[in-house]
């Protein structure tokens, strides 16, 4: 299996240390702002060609993972 750094990265010369997608310039919010909105993930991968499906997927899978895990407990304490 992928390491979480394999697919996303942090670099404080690359976009103040937004986390991007590994090895591009694409924030990883960037993605969820798109969901959000209702545009496809091919849609997505059209516009950001530097990102790949794997990487979208390894993205959404990890979300998934935090969100319906014991961390969303979590996600709450950190939104209030």
């Amino acid at each position: 299996m992928e390491s979480l750094k394999d697919i996303i990265s942090t670099n404080a010369d690359i976009l103040g240390g937004l986390p991007v997608f590994a090895g591009t310039r694409v924030p990883v919010e960037t993605l969820f702002f798109h969901v959000e909105k209702g545009i496809t993930i091919d849609e997505f991968l059209e516009d950001f060609p530097s990102v790949s499906k794997r990487q979208v997927i390894s993205v959404l899978e990890v979300a998934n993972k935090l969100i319906t895990s014991d961390h969303i407990d979590k996600i709450y304490e950190i939104a209030s």
